[in-house]
């Protein structure tokens, strides 16, 4: 249907239409017509079809050839995004800035994806039996992009981790940051991410393969307090502290400590280890490892179960060791 193009509105907040290529455009129109009409929600507010319509604009046109979609709010958003990804002119920090708002938006339109949702939820076993349940967020991104669900996650990660500083400096030099650059810039801490940058601006560095993060100034060594072990553990061990550093290097210097092992103290060398391990390990079930799961291979699996069967096997046969050596 024809809408005066008065009437239609567009979102603040949009990225705005390029010049050259609107003038283009026009050129095109005006030589075989609109071939595809813009789409506009029910408010005749615009979806989809910014070029087209500046165009038409810059054609004098008073109305437009339209697709009234019966879309409202964020799924009407949803559509937009992905209308703006065919163009070929995104730039690297708009393209992630996009997948951001679209992973946004999906999980808001679908909770049910989301990433530790309830799923003894009443709603969930509802959605996720139904034949047309939603695919997942990258699934479903990766399909309309044709790419894989594991590159959409890498990007997604990469547009959350790079600072609002850093999207700057690339943004002002797009033409001089490859994909790789940008993924190694996200990986560094915010205060390395625009010194690296400026870096690659100003040609100091050719990429991110040439950048040395200085080296971080060293803390102040001050000995740290030994915690008490709590209440429950079956030994004791009293902290000991230090009027000063150099009094702590000479109680490690001094010849005539007696360094043996005491039940106690094995117990809670053992004990303190456990703990490190339990903080540590906790790691590996952060998303930003999670993520990788469903890529893993059987053969990777096979062998990482086996790794953790060495563990399983040490600890097993120290403990036997200390049960077949105890005093009866």
């Amino acid at each position: 249907m024809l809408v005066p193009i008065s009437e239609i509105t567009v979102n603040p907040g949009r990225r705005e239409a390029r010049a050259e290529n609107i003038r283009e455009l026009a050129d095109s129109i005006s030589e075989v017509g609109l071939l595809n009409p813009i789409t506009v929600d029910c408010g005749h507010t615009l979806i989809a079809g910014l070029h087209r319509l500046e165009a038409a604009r810059l054609l004098g046109w008073s109305e437009i050839e339209c697709t009234v979609s019966d879309l409202d709010g964020l799924q009407a958003e949803l559509a937009e995004i992905d209308e703006n990804f065919v163009r070929a002119d995104l730039s690297l920090v708009d393209y992630g800035n996009l997948l951001l708002r679209r992973k946004e938006i999906y999980e808001a339109l679908h909770p049910e994806t989301k990433n530790g949702g309830d799923r003894r939820s009443e709603d969930f076993r509802t959605k996720i039996f139904r034949s047309d349940s939603a695919k997942s967020f990258a699934q479903d991104t990766a399909e309309k992009l044709g790419v894989t669900p594991r590159t959409v996650e890498m990007q997604v990660q990469m547009a959350k981790n790079l600072t609002t500083e850093t999207k700057e400096i690339i943004q002002g030099a797009d033409d001089k940051f490859k994909k790789k650059d940008m993924l190694k810039l996200s990986r560094l801490a915010p205060e390395q991410q625009s010194e690296a940058a400026n870096l690659l601006v100003s040609g100091d560095i050719r990429s991110m393969d040439e950048y040395q993060p200085p080296p971080a100034s060293p803390e102040p060594a001050t000995p740290e307090p030994v915690e008490a072990p709590p209440p429950s553990v079956p030994y004791s061990s009293s902290g000991k502290y230090y009027a000063s550093f150099e009094e702590s290097i000479a109680d490690l210097k001094n010849h005539d400590k007696d360094c043996s092992y005491t039940p106690d103290a094995l117990l809670a060398e053992l004990d303190s280890f456990i703990q490190k391990f339990h903080r540590e390990f906790a790691w590996y079930s952060d998303p930003f490892c999670t993520v990788v799961f469903p890529d893993i291979s059987q053969v990777q699996f096979d062998y990482l179960q086996k790794r953790f069967g060495t563990i399983s096997t040490a600890i097993h046969d120290l403990l036997q060791q200390m049960k077949g050596s105890r005093k009866k």
